[in-house]
């Protein structure tokens, strides 16, 4: 608000009295946001004339001054003095006429500035809206960027730790679907020579030269050679889909990896070949134990069940500590499946998925060793009699000891293929061992890198679990002694003789004092 002072008088005499009209003196007081005419206005009101009277306003110095918003201020001292003259009878119309004209133009600049400074003020907001949007963007990506930085911290941590903290990582809900993170890859479709379908028949297959997207087209191959996908109806798309998503779901594990899931699937598929199997079960039967063998480690943690039970992860306290890797590994199993993009079981009636679903369960379930001599006792007692592969209790006995014997079957295959894999299950145990350690907790002994070798790892493992197991099937398909039993005959030789080096003293150094032969 401006303050402005006042000092006013007529130019005309007063023609009753013949004397000059009395000086007045006022304080007005307007806004910058004033008209002319509005200060107009109030200077005469103050003046005590018409508004129509013609204004003249001077500073003390005699200066005209303009009656707008940015006149200077003054002070009490130096007034400002208004001459007032009073317009003619003739005047008065035109005048009127004039400053209303005035007036109303003065009306509709307000509008149309007001007019402007709406869409100012709207096109300000708008900015500001959009400041604050991107400003809000900002923040969310600061906290993304936070969050990135945790996890890449977190897992730096980890890889200098070498094991994984059960407290911090993300792990899949039985309440989560899966959803397939890339589709297929475009890559060129692999043609098999017959010698590769003949080979990847055999035990003796070599699977540490194959690339992930290969593993996937064999796999691929071993459902379509089985008329698998016709069986249950597949759509070959889905198939593709399925399986990528089901190696998307294999951890970068040691030994518990989606290359460990195509050794066991391939070996699986081998006895399918050796055994018949198809002259003893149905398509739907086979069909079981592969997918059981293709899913049977599904998102495995790289620690084991006792690991699992002793640190009261949240796995073990989720299946009350009853098989919870193997569980685990059955939800991830059907989370994927419930996926219509991925569930190759899709096209298949209600009973059928049914019993599709209860024995890919048994069989992953089977796969805890926990349950080894239970299992197995219970196949023995089995084979006494007759074996009667149309009871279905005596046949999901022999499928569990079939997927058993996969999962397990390293040694069988030449000792190039086999001998890597020993190493790697050792990097994962002595990665539990030296977690438990660091945990309190207890340590198996088979585990703890400073009292384990790889001759003590295997030798007990192949004369206690693996020979005896395999001899057993044998008895119900004579072929696997020669294929299977022998080789690991052999593993059992030789890491007895490598023991035997390991454990023979080493030679003494010849010394100046010692004696040639003859002296």
């Amino acid at each position: 608000m401006e303050n402005c002072r006042l000092t006013s008088w007529a130019d005309a005499y007063d023609t009753k009295t013949s004397t000059q009209q009395a000086i007045i003196e006022e304080n007005i007081v307007f806004s910058k946001h004033s008209s002319s005419r509005d200060i107009h206005d109030l200077v005469a009101q103050a003046a005590g004339c018409s508004k129509y009277c013609a204004l003249t306003m001077k500073d003390t110095n005699g200066a005209h001054v303009s009656m707008s918003p940015t006149m200077p201020c003054n002070t009490p001292s130096t007034p400002y003095k208004v001459h007032i003259t009073q317009p003619t009878s003739n005047q008065g119309d035109s005048e009127v006429l004039t400053q209303l004209m005035s007036h109303v133009a003065d009306q509709f600049s307000k509008a149309f500035k007001v007019e402007e400074m709406r869409s100012e003020i709207s096109t300000r907001l708008s900015a500001l809206e959009r400041k604050l949007e991107i400003e809000g963007l900002k923040a969310v990506e600061i906290e993304k960027c936070k969050k990135d930085i945790s996890e890449i911290k977190d897992q730096i941590w980890t890889a200098q730790k070498k094991f994984v903290d059960f407290n911090r990582m993300s792990s899949l809900s039985d309440e989560r679907k899966i959803c397939l993170k890339r589709d297929i890859p475009a890559y060129p479709k692999y043609t098999l020579s017959d010698e590769t379908i003949d080979y990847l028949k055999q035990p003796t297959f070599d699977i540490w030269h194959w690339e992930p997207n290969e593993m996937l087209s064999l796999l691929e191959h071993m459902y379509h050679e089985l008329d698998l996908v016709k069986e249950f109806n597949m759509n070959p798309i889905t198939l593709k889909r399925w399986l990528l998503c089901v190696q998307e779901n294999y951890r970068n594990n040691p030994f518990h990896n989606f290359r460990h899931c195509f050794c066991v699937t391939q070996m699986m598929y081998g006895m399918v070949h050796l055994c018949k199997l198809w002259e003893y079960m149905t398509s739907e039967e086979i069909g079981i134990l592969l997918t059981a063998s293709v899913c049977h480690d599904l998102d495995h943690p790289g620690y084991n069940n006792t690991y699992q039970i002793n640190a009261r992860t949240e796995l073990a306290i989720r299946y009350n500590d009853i098989s919870p890797l193997e569980n685990h590994h059955c939800a991830v199993a059907f989370q994927i499946l419930s996926n219509p993009e991925t569930n190759i079981f899709s096209n298949v009636d209600k009973d059928t998925f049914k019993r599709v679903r209860a024995g890919i369960t048994q069989l992953i379930l089977a796969t805890d060793m926990a349950r080894h001599s239970e299992i197995i006792d219970s196949f023995k007692s089995k084979l006494a009699g007759k074996f009667d592969f149309k009871n279905k209790e005596q046949l999901d006995t022999l499928k569990m000891v079939l997927i058993k014997c996969c999962d397990i079957s390293n040694e069988v295959r030449p000792m190039e293929v086999s001998e890597p894999w020993v190493d790697c299950l050792l990097e994962e145990y002595f990665n539990q061992s030296d977690r438990e350690k660091m945990e309190g907790l207890p340590v198996a002994p088979f585990m703890d890198r400073d009292k384990v070798t790889k001759p003590t790892a295997q030798i007990g493992f192949i004369k206690f679990v693996l020979i005896p197991m395999f001899e057993t099937v044998s008895k119900l398909f004579p072929k696997i002694d020669a294929t299977m039993v022998e080789p690991l005959r052999t593993a059992r030789d030789r890491y007895e003789g490598m023991k035997e080096q390991t454990a023979a003293p080493p030679p003494q150094p010849k010394t100046e004092n010692t004696k040639k032969d003859g002296e």
